[in-house]
């Protein structure tokens, strides 16, 4: 093919006219769209991805650079036109063809090799599908352009996703003219090479990744067998630690039971210091004291409340050791609700931890998360912490004002899992991250109403209405009273006297019955008037 192409032969082709501001409008307007990813790229790599990409600025772009480069409108203008137009696929290719020649005439003549790179792009992009020989060597020499550019390229650049996707153009291109047969109606080879090349990967890109699931797969199942491994040899460490332990002495229990190891990971070691003593370690289940006994105890300190006390002792009867099935008492303020839970613990010889329901939620009560700086187990091992026994009492006053907001849980809600006897056996403490036997725990609740509580909580307390002291139980209530506001002072409450007639005649006068607190601060007023008279006599 001749070279020495002239305007007047390219105007014998009967093109359309051609827009002499093409090419530079082209040019300024393409510039900024130029795609960031292919910027650094080789000059014929760049144009083979943009072609690819099917970006519509290609050939404008390619005909701005050939006239900054060879400032010659003829074949450039007239290629560029032919593109533009779709004249006709074959004439297209020739012009293009026509162009590449001159160029690679002039890198010649002028000793420019820049121009050939600029051969190469227009090879590339007028050039069809080689469906026969016709062009055969053309497509040759893009192909070997491709892949030259492509491995100096690669020999410098990091990007594993770039250089795939070249991998897959110059490679494609390079097959092209045995597998023309696969390609249809696809007519440039540009997008033909970029199909090629993508199939040429299928299989492989398959492979790849039936690969890497079945590595997957396998180190999971590593994973899993190291975990029943380590699983079975802590079990069997915990039979082993069982078979040689001790045999566990009568009305004991092991609450909570970790290994060495297991102390070693609870962080921050803080936590574990104030347990160690009920850690590993049977604990004693107070026994049940002689109920006549205790009866007498409560009915001289609460003469009022005996259907309560004959309720509450009844629980124990044929019993062992102490332990009572969750109980709320319901009664107006005043009444000494938490004050007779407490004796009631105190009685029976049990140690009794008072939780504020109004002050606590549920990430409280239940034990905070070990992740946490501030994680503290259950609230129940804790008053098992502080009593030394397995069985001591949990108090929860007030229990109708919880809080209802649920962003660290109920209280309400976290109280099920206590309550109930089949969860409550084997407990996951958040903090220690152990199961703790809670099973021998009472919890005993006070509330001034029924309402706020929901229905579930109702279900596993036992309820019964703790009555308010009428007037008529004045004459019994004064001895307990002055004992207790003796024992208060430090006295044994055979140093204080009884209220004399006047005395209590002004308490009755004063105290019609009610609140248990208001006959209190009476009886504290006339004690102390009686030290002021004594001091000054």
């Amino acid at each position: 093919m001749s070279t020495d192409t002239t305007d007047d032969e390219i105007g014998d082709l009967n093109l359309p006219a051609i827009d002499e501001d093409a090419i530079a409008t082209g040019a300024a307007a393409d510039s900024s769209d130029t795609d960031e990813r292919f910027k650094n790229l080789p000059r014929l790599l760049r144009y083979a991805m943009l072609t690819s990409t099917a970006a519509d600025h290609v050939d404008r772009r390619l005909a701005a650079e050939i006239d900054q480069l060879c400032p010659d409108r003829g074949l450039n203008a007239a290629w560029l036109v032919s593109r533009q137009t779709g004249i006709g696929p074959a004439l297209g290719t020739n012009i293009g063809l026509l162009l590449a020649a001159e160029l690679d005439r002039r890198a010649v003549v002028e000793d420019y090799p820049e121009l050939r790179s600029l051969a190469d792009s227009v090879r590339l992009l007028s050039l069809p599908t080689p469906h026969d020989t016709l062009h055969f060597a053309e497509h040759r020499r893009v192909a070997k352009s491709l892949l030259l550019a492509f491995h100096g390229f690669v020999r410098n650049n990091d990007d594993e996703v770039l250089c795939s996707e070249l991998e897959q153009l110059c490679f494609g291109w390079a097959a092209l003219p045995c597998c023309s047969h696969m390609l249809g109606g696809i007519h440039s080879a540009a997008y033909a090479a970029s199909v090629i090349g993508a199939r040429m990967a299928e299989y492989r890109l398959k492979s790849t990744k039936i690969a890497i699931w079945q590595q997957i797969e396998e180190q999971e199942e590593k994973d899993k067998e190291k975990t029943r491994q380590e699983s079975d040899k802590a079990g069997d460490a915990a039979q082993t630690d069982a078979s040689t332990a001790p045999p566990l002495p009568e009305h004991h229990l092991v609450v909570g039971r970790l290994s060495d190891e297991q102390m070693k990971n609870i962080k921050p070691k803080e936590i574990i210091g104030p347990l160690k003593s009920v850690i590993n370690t049977a604990l004693p289940l107070v026994m049940v004291p002689s109920l006549h006994q205790a009866r007498e105890t409560l009915m001289f300190e609460f003469p009022y409340a005996n259907e309560v006390i004959d309720f509450v002792l009844a629980d124990l009867v044929g019993r062992a050791t102490v332990h009572l099935r969750p109980l709320l008492l319901v009664g107006d303020p005043g009444g000494g609700k938490s004050r007779f839970a407490r004796r009631l613990g105190e009685v029976l010889g049990l140690n009794v931890w008072r939780t504020d329901a109004s002050r606590s939620d549920g990430a409280v009560f239940a034990g905070t998360d070990k992740r946490w700086h501030s994680a503290e187990p259950c609230h129940p091992f804790l008053a098992i912490s502080q009593g030394k026994i397995a069985n001591p009492i949990v108090l929860l006053d007030e229990l109708e004002k919880a809080g209802t907001r649920a962003d660290y849980g109920r209280l309400w809600d976290c109280l099920l899992g206590f309550l109930e006897p089949e969860t409550n056996c084997r407990y996951p403490d958040p903090a220690l991250q152990v199961t703790l036997d809670l099973s021998q725990v009472s919890y005993v609740a006070t509330a001034n109403s029924l309402d706020p509580l929901p229905s579930p909580i109702r279900d596993r307390f036992r309820v019964i209405t703790f009555p308010k002291p009428a007037a008529d139980d004045l004459d019994a209530l004064l001895p307990a009273v002055i004992a207790d506001l003796a024992r208060e002072r430090g006295l044994d409450r055979r140093w204080v006297s009884p209220l004399d007639g006047a005395e209590r005649m002004a308490v009755s006068a004063h105290w019609r019955g009610g609140s248990v607190r208001r006959l209190r601060r009476l009886i504290e007023a006339i004690l102390r008037e009686r030290d002021l008279r004594a001091a000054r006599n």
